[in-house]
């Protein structure tokens, strides 16, 4: 008879039988969890008691069949009223106890026994009188709902398995199931493996079940697929595992890193076959809950559906970032150690050990390596049990040898990929900027060969050899936005200069030809705006680096603005066209208004302090020497003499000084009409002297000041007339005179001279004196151009002009290793380092003791990284070195310690199935893969979204960072035939920004306004 008989199947014993029969069971059972006991109405269990208690089986009180009527709020239902209480209105019995009533009494008809279950809550066992009700919807009709009680102590799983039955979902379907708490998010029930009570699901509460669509992905996260367009949902059947994968900002190190480990057939089989499922370990405190394992998978499914183009991982990334704040962000990163804590992590969240044992390490004593491999590899398993261990994991022997005690300790120690060295050599190759002290002579451009742990004094040596410049008159700088970003001692280290870094190298005039005391001085080019700085509360215009700055010797009592403006215009030749009659530069002195914004346009100096311009020689009214086409007569290709020119000794030093004395005025005159770069014709024009020829005799020396002066006023009126010419009609004889006494004006500089920081900023007050600059520390000073005047004398093309030296046009050699010697190195004896002593246990101290590691036994998959990024404490770099790997038949045979492997043990022959690859230096970089697809066998090129065939003979290169081989015996080989010639499919021919979609697999109910957010 069933639990819901109406009418006893036995007859009854005595009534005083009865009585004793169930008073032993209430008074013999305690609350055990997880037992059954049966909620009975009060007043019919009262009833019952007083007719056994009368001894009389005619009694009136015979209780008839069990009613628990009065129990609930309907007999349709058959719901339980709220808030009822034990002993006023009902009673608990246990399950034996329930079974004797029933089988004497009976059950009136169409009641169901109100069976409960005991559950340990926290700190007490309580009988559940009123079980967790629930409603149940799949996500793609939500609209159909049913009702559900499960027992605090049930499983989710079977929660999940309710659901199925009742909405008659296929077997085998992959499923995952929501909790609803509110209308507006929902959380994922992960563990199904936990109670209704550990998972928090309460009363009234809505569980959602979704399935995976047939393209891999779930319906409450289908936005995150690229689509090249609605229509290509249905249409699209490609490659499975031919996908790429969307950059969602500096996340190709993510991307490169996934591409290789999809094609690795043994974990993706894995996960495909849904096997992960029943190894999810949620409770493992290494591990993250599953939701690695669970990322990882639905990455790996979308890709493998064969649906789509290029899959978005922005889901995978969150979690990634989540648990590792190292990836939170957008920030480059390294596809090796993204690879390592992916490893790690699917490790954790798929341990097979719930509980870790702890077991104590033994060195191996000088027994023998077979037995102590052994142990080491079943202790390791005892503690780690995976599916990462199985394809990934080998031993290798670690040997430590003490330097004072010889004591030698031996352990095997398990590894998931092995990173190898690379044979590292101790030069090398800098690209520099020569910038010569000819004026005339373009910076030129050399490639040097340098000690690795050298310095700054090595570069300028082997510069010397090519240059014939002495290494003592050369600086060493590196330029970054127009300014240098540091100028360089002779005692740094070259570790200093990275490979991207621009340095330039300038020339300086030979110290002991000196008389006096020089200036190292550092030159910016600014250009002033047409507009006042307001937005720094000054009146000043606010300025812009331009062009590449300088670095000149300059004697120190030579620094003011006068005597530099001269100099300036004498280094700069090459690329700034001076002035000639013909040039307005003229401007009138109209009013003190615009004589004071000339002022703030050249930081307070104005040229008639004290004098009336026309009475004093200076940049404001002596004609610069410097040619008027000096731009157009330099070749445009490199001349070999560029290099070697001999720059007359006094060529930087014929300035005037502050002073205008007559000495110095006639040094500049005579120095432009003999020795400089530009000789004076009759005319009062400049032209160029041809670098090639001598240098003419030198001219007379000049009679006196007043000479010079009548030379300046003539030149500045015929000037001054042509101006008016070209602006008026022409005056009589008579009136011009007047003109020129009523209107007087002065000559313009092309710049002007400001002290300035390292940065370029203009610095108020730094000058010392008359000086322009300071001398408490490296002296920097800009001079700052007009726009206007920039515009028609600043030749920004023959600026940026450069020669090639012969040394830039050797081709570099490529250098080539084999993949044997980076494995060979791995497996040779090294030195421990200062910062990682070993502690021996018989010296009782740390020790530099020597290390050996040898290969004990292989993986099945094996994942070797080139350690292409090299951090010391001198040095960093990236090595570019060609590592040549073969892509079949790797052996190892030569490299393991067990030389005679036992029987069944398998072969160490290795093929290539996937490459991750580096293009770049350290600052920055891109990463992208090449992969095997398992099954037809087609290599594969990918970057990010973009899928592209690949030849065999295109995987070796020197990009190659993280390398997987697949041993040959373990192999499958290809299920399909070889793909057509056709390109695959990539972003070029299939764009991969269309995420909108046609949710066909969702059905009707897709619509709710149900947001799904924690994933």
């Amino acid at each position: 008879m069933t639990a819901n008989s109406h009418c006893s199947s036995v007859e009854p014993p005595g009534l005083d039988t009865q009585r004793r029969e169930v008073e032993c069971l209430l008074r013999r059972c305690e609350l055990r969890a997880g037992d059954s006991w049966y909620v009975l109405e009060r007043r019919w269990f009262e009833q019952w008691k007083e007719f056994v208690e009368s001894g009389d089986q005619n009694s009136s009180s015979f209780p008839g069949q069990i009613d628990n009527t009065e129990l609930f709020e309907d007999l349709d239902s058959y719901h339980l009223k709220e808030r009822l209480v034990e002993n006023e209105d009902f009673v608990l019995v246990p399950a034996e106890a329930w079974h004797k009533l029933l089988s004497w009494y009976g059950m009136v008809d169409g009641q169901p026994p109100l069976e409960r279950k005991v559950v340990d809550l926290p700190s007490t066992l309580k009988v559940e009188v009123y079980p967790v009700q629930v409603f149940l919807c799949l996500h793609s009709n939500m609209d159909n709902v049913v009702t559900a009680q499960f027992s605090r102590t049930d499983s989710i799983q079977r929660v999940q398995k309710t659901v199925c039955r009742s909405f008659s979902v296929p077997p085998g379907s992959e499923c995952r199931l929501w909790m609803k708490s509110s209308d507006s998010s929902c959380e994922r029930l992960r563990n199904v493996h936990l109670s209704v009570l550990d998972a928090c699901l309460s009363s009234g509460m809505t569980v959602i079940m979704e399935t995976r669509n047939a393209d891999g992905t779930w319906p409450s996260s289908r936005p995150q697929i690229m689509r090249t367009s609605v229509e290509d949902q249905d249409s699209y059947q490609g490659q499975p595992g031919v996908c790429g994968l969307t950059n969602l900002g500096n996340t190709c190190f993510m991307n490169s890193a996934l591409q290789c480990l999809s094609n690795v057939p043994p974990l993706t089989e894995y996960f495909l076959r849904n096997l992960y499922l029943d190894e999810l370990n949620f409770t493992n405190p290494l591990g993250m809950k599953g939701e690695i394992a669970e990322a990882y998978a639905d990455v790996i499914k979308q890709m493998w559906s064969g649906r789509h183009y290029s899959v978005v991982p922005r889901v995978f990334k969150t979690k990634v970032g989540h648990f590792a704040s190292q990836f939170l962000g957008y920030q480059q990163h390294d596809s090796q150690e993204l690879l390592s804590f992916l490893l790690d992590g699917l490790h954790e969240d798929l341990n097979r050990v719930k509980n870790k044992e702890y077991i104590e390490l033994r060195d191996a004593d000088g027994r023998p390596d077979q037995e102590v491999a052994e142990e080491a590899w079943r202790n390791h398993r005892r503690r780690n049990d995976s599916v990462i261990v199985d394809t990934f994991h080998g031993l290798f022997k670690s040997t430590l040898v003490c330097p004072e005690c010889h004591k030698v300790s031996v352990t095997f120690d398990p590894f998931c990929y092995l990173s190898v060295p690379l044979p590292v050599s101790k030069e090398r190759v800098m690209e520099v900027f020569f910038v010569s002290l000819d004026p005339y002579a373009k910076p030129v451009q050399h490639r040097v060969v340098v000690p690795k742990a050298g310095k700054v004094s090595d570069l300028c040596s082997c510069l010397s050899e090519m240059t014939n410049v002495h290494p003592t008159q050369m600086v060493v700088a590196d330029v970054f936005n127009h300014r240098f970003y540091k100028i360089y001692s002779a005692d740094e280290s070259l570790s200093c200069i990275l490979d991207r870094d621009d340095i330039f190298v300038y020339e300086l005039r030979d110290p002991e030809d000196e008389q006096e005391d020089q200036v190292l001085l550092a030159l910016y080019l600014r250009e002033r705006s047409h507009y006042r700085d307001y937005g720094t509360g000054s009146s000043s215009y606010g300025t812009s680096l331009f062009g590449h700055p300088l670095l000149l010797s300059v004697p120190r009592s030579s620094c003011s603005r006068e005597a530099l403006y001269d100099l300036f215009l004498q280094r700069l030749v090459r690329y700034v066209r001076c002035p000639d009659p013909t040039d307005e530069l003229d401007e009138e002195d109209e009013d003190d208004d615009e004589d004071e914004l000339y002022k703030t346009q050249t930081n307070g100096i104005s040229d008639d302090d004290d004098q009336d311009s026309v009475d004093r020689p200076g940049p404001s009214q002596s004609e610069p020497c410097c040619s008027t086409n000096s731009q157009s007569d330099v070749p445009a290709e490199p001349l070999p003499h560029l290099n070697n020119m001999q720059t007359p000794v006094d060529r930087d030093t014929a300035t005037v000084t502050s002073n205008g004395t007559q000495k110095q005025a006639e040094e500049v005159e005579a120095f432009c009409r003999s020795d400089g770069p530009c000789s004076r014709d009759s005319s009062g024009t400049t032209a160029p002297e041809p670098a090639s020829e001598p240098a003419p005799e030198p001219a007379p020396e000049l009679a006196s000041e007043p000479a010079l002066e009548s030379v300046q006023n003539a030149t500045q009126d015929k000037e001054e007339d042509k101006q008016e010419e070209a602006s008026s009609p022409s005056p009589t004889a008579n009136e011009q005179p007047m003109k020129k006494r009523a209107c007087p004006k002065r000559r313009r500089s092309l710049f002007s001279i400001q002290a300035v920081n390292s940065n370029g900023t203009t610095e108020r007050g730094t000058g010392e004196g008359d000086s322009a600059v300071s001398f408490s520390s490296q002296p920097y000073v800009a001079i700052d151009w007009d726009p206007d005047m920039k515009k028609r004398f600043y030749n920004e093309n023959e600026a940026e002009k450069y020669v090639k030296h012969v040394s830039m046009e050797v081709p570099q050699q490529q250098t080539t290793v084999q993949l044997q010697e980076c494995i060979e190195l791995f497996t040779t004896v090294e030195t421990l380092e200062e910062e990682n002593p070993w502690y021996c246990p018989v010296c009782k101290t740390h020790q530099l003791a020597t290390k050996k590691l040898d290969l004990w036994s292989l993986p099945e998959v094996l994942i070797i990284h080139l350690k292409r990024f090299s951090y010391t404490k001198f040095t960093r770099e990236k090595l570019d070195s060609i590592v040549d790997f073969p892509l079949r038949d790797l052996d190892f045979s030569d490299c393991l310690l067990r030389k005679h492997p036992a029987n069944g043990e398998p072969p160490s022959r290795y093929d290539l199935i996937a490459v991750s690859n580096h293009y770049g230096g350290l600052r920055d970089g891109h990463y992208t893969s090449y992969a095997r697809n398992k099954d037809n066998g087609q290599w594969y090129y990918l970057d990010d979204s973009k899928v592209t065939y690949a030849k065999e003979e295109q995987i070796v290169t020197n990009a190659a960072y993280v390398l997987f081989y697949h041993r040959q015996d373990k192999i499958r080989k290809p299920t399909l035939p070889a793909p057509s010639t056709n390109p695959a499919p990539s972003s070029d021919s299939q764009p991969h920004n269309a995420n909108s979609c046609k949710n066909d697999e969702a059905g009707p109910g897709s619509a709710s306004c149900v947001t799904m957010e924690t994933e």
